[in-house]
């Protein structure tokens, strides 16, 4: 899938998302403000009932003499109050005695409408006027013929001067109906959805600009790459974003430059081990074409035979030195710990070295502080580290120099280090010492050696979980590396699981 398709349907999660939390609050803010412009209604109309109550009740107290006919100002005040009701509530107005007598104010709009046609029957008067007399006020809603009504019905309530109290002598109505209660919250769906949709509108261009903000690095890094999985290991992510984001970025970009180095190793690998090849390919072939045409006279045929021997053998030590340190780094080689005696072992190479030592007229020094000095590893893969630091230590120590060996105790570390006094190793090659083909001479000198040794030595300590290091000194060079240390009735154990010790 591509960098669009990615976007959007990340994108199309967030609208999905948010129109789901829009339409979720539309749908309770509604109803919550219906329910509230409802309540609203129905104590509006209960203060217009109460109000017609009381107007009421002042006009059974109205003495002022009028002409037949003629209405009392009371009177005249609760009919504008019905009037002003209808118009602003599309309601109307019965006032019941307890007998059940009423005293309709209507007007003409009133009669016209078919919707205020319905009275309550007996029953129904019955029943609310069984709640007034507690003083209790009544909402209800009932059926007409033309549709839902919603009742209100309060207690008139006149005071007894005789018994200091308030007693009910009738009721109010106020009947509208239920469409004109509804359509006082319809315009509510309009405003909320207004509010909806404009709340909509914000959220999904903050989200489209958030998903901006976000995919865009990860759109950078997957340009990186592809770039790195096309060979281009220059390829680096920006580090901008949000914190996550630069911290990922980081990361990616540290990662690269790792592979950057291990391609560059790679690369160089290739190279050293082609021209490590090459040259003694070349003698052979050179020598052996040499003696096949008749190129070199028979007299010196035995030197040249001597040089492809030695030629060969340099490549056998190659190759043997190429296929231990892959298998030491493809994790094949498992190792036998046992307890051995590291004092003996040293001495094993220094004896195994001694004609190299005579050739060159060199001292050989020891010191020994604890003898024997028993080591828990791998005893042949030890050897092989001590063999190749003494091959080492021989081959950059001038005639008639010397080579001082030392182990030591501390605590339950053994430390082993070789000092010789040669040339030393120049500041800016100590970093790559231990790279494989790393050689301080960069024209890879013929008879310098492979350039593996150090590498196989510190990747043999590395499976033993310890480590091995150059030695700061005045003169020479100085390596020295570390041993668990060992007991003298140690046995020797099969498994390489005990390398975590």
């Amino acid at each position: 899938m591509g960098r669009g398709s990615t976007f959007s349907r990340l994108l199309l999660g967030f609208l999905a998302i948010i129109l789901l939390c829009v339409g979720i609050l539309f749908s309770l803010s509604f109803f919550h403000l219906r329910s509230a412009r409802i309540e609203s209604r129905m104590q509006a109309l209960k203060t217009q009932a109460r109000e017609m109550a009381y107007l009421a009740t002042q006009s059974s107290f109205d003495i002022i003499p009028r002409s037949p006919g003629q209405s009392s100002s009371t009177e005249k005040l609760m009919k504008w109050k019905a009037d002003r009701v209808y118009k602003e509530y599309n309601a109307y107005i019965i006032v019941y005695d307890l007998n059940g007598n009423q005293r309709t104010y209507y007007n003409e709009k009133t009669l016209q409408d078919e919707s205020m046609r319905y009275l309550p029957s007996q029953q129904e008067y019955a029943g609310y006027l069984s709640q007034v007399i507690q003083g209790k006020e009544i909402v209800v809603q009932t059926q007409s013929s033309t549709g839902p009504l919603f009742t209100v019905i309060v207690p008139q309530m006149q005071s007894s001067l005789l018994y200091n109290r308030q007693t009910v002598t009738g009721l109010v109505l106020i009947q509208t109906a239920a469409q004109t209660v509804h359509a006082s919250y319809r315009d509510l769906v309009w405003q909320v959805a207004v509010a909806a949709i404009a709340i909509s509108v914000a959220a999904v261009l903050a989200a489209f600009l958030f998903s901006r903000r976000f995919t865009r690095p990860l759109i950078s890094m997957e340009k990186a790459a592809n770039s790195m999985a096309a060979g281009d290991f220059t390829a680096r992510a920006p580090e901008n974003g949000t914190r996550e984001m630069r911290s990922l970025s980081a990361s990616f970009n540290q990662m690269a430059e790792k592979l950057s180095s291990q391609e560059q190793s790679r690369r160089d690998f290739v190279a050293n081990v082609s021209h490590e090849l090459r040259s003694p390919i070349t003698s052979i072939q050179g020598f052996a074409q040499g003696i096949l045409d008749g190129t070199i006279p028979k007299e010196e045929q035995p030197k040249a035979l001597s040089i492809i021997t030695d030629e060969t053998h340099r490549l056998s030590k190659l190759i043997a030195s190429l296929l231990s340190l892959s298998r030491m780094e493809s994790d094949e080689t498992s190792l036998n710990y046992s307890d051995f005696d590291l004092n003996e072992r040293v001495r094993r190479v220094i004896i195994a070295c001694i004609g190299k030592l005579e050739e060159k007229e060199l001292d050989i020094e020891t010191d020994f502080q604890a003898d024997p000095c028993f080591v828990h590893a791998d005893a042949d893969q030890i050897h092989q580290v001590l063999v190749n630091l003494m091959d080492n230590a021989i081959k950059f120590t001038p005639e008639k120099g010397s080579i001082h060996l030392t182990t030591r105790e501390e605590s339950d570390t053994v430390i082993f280090t070789i000092h010789d006094s040669g040339c030393g190793i120049l500041p800016q090659d100590q970093p790559h010492i231990f790279d494989r083909f790393y050689k301080a001479d960069k024209a890879h000198t013929t008879g310098k050696g492979t350039g593996l040794g150090l590498a196989i030595c510190k990747r043999i300590l590395e499976k033993h979980g310890q480590q091995i290091r150059l030695v700061p000194t005045q003169s020479g060079a100085a390596f020295e590396f570390t041993l668990k240390k060992g007991t003298k009735t140690g046995g020797k154990h099969a498994s390489s699981s005990e390398s975590q010790d």
